[in-house]
């Protein structure tokens, strides 16, 4: 006759969190842009560095995402990135018949999340994408434990059921959203025709720069600030 499983045997999310050993961190730039969109909020990819995290040993970040070349306003906000704890994976993205722009990164995503395989213990896959379920799946079975950070109206059941822990951003949102300011209106990374960015296809505010005041990114209304270094 076998035992009845008492509550106290079971693990807690803090003993979960505790043995994830050394995390690596793989963001799909264009799905989490679209799932901030959603929820209504600015991403501060300081405080989602921390809160993917949790504490853990983290190997490395990557952030995946489409890009304008030509485009300096752009190519700046990646910059940021690469000096504040992100590896930053970009391709170029590709007019579509309809006028939008695009760029595919799920082989990238996928080949270094295998490539990477025993460097690792636990992968969060911030993304909805169920192209990458496969991947997933494939990870597991060498022995990684995944858990996948996406909006659930924007996540692929195929996904959520290889993974071995889902998180629903709404759930998080308030540690990964920056701090609203009087007047505030939410402006991130807008669209036009498709494409990152305001106006023309431009990554900015307002005027579409990215400007530069008292050492901040952003430009006056608390448009993307990163503070004052």
């Amino acid at each position: 006759m076998l035992n009845r499983i008492e509550s106290n045997d079971l693990f807690t999310p803090e003993q979960v969190l505790e043995n994830r050993g050394r995390v690596a961190i793989f963001i799909d730039g264009s799905n989490l842009f679209y799932a901030a969109l959603q929820l209504g909020i600015e991403i501060d990819y300081t405080k989602l560095l921390c809160r993917l995290t949790a504490g853990s040993r983290l190997l490395r970040s990557f952030f995946y995402t489409g890009v304008d070349r030509t485009n300096e306003k752009q190519q700046g906000f990646l910059l940021w990135m690469r000096r504040n704890g992100y590896r930053v994976i970009s391709k170029d993205l590709v007019q579509l018949p309809d006028g939008s722009k695009k760029a595919n990164l799920d082989v990238e995503i996928a080949v270094d999340m295998m490539a990477l395989v025993g460097s690792y213990d636990t992968a969060v896959l911030v993304s909805g994408d169920g192209d990458l379920a496969y991947a997933v799946d494939a990870v597991s079975y060498r022995g990684v434990r995944v858990e996948v950070v996406s909006l659930r109206s924007m996540t692929s059941d195929s996904l959520i059921n290889v993974a071995d822990r889902y998180i629903d951003l709404e759930m998080i949102k308030d540690d990964i959203q920056k701090t609203s300011r009087p007047n505030y209106a939410y402006r991130e990374w807008g669209m036009g025709n498709g494409e990152w960015g305001m106006g023309n296809g431009e990554w900015g505010m307002g005027n579409g720069e990215w400007g530069m005041g008292n050492g901040e990114w952003g430009m006056g209304d608390g448009e993307w600030v990163i503070g004052k270094g």
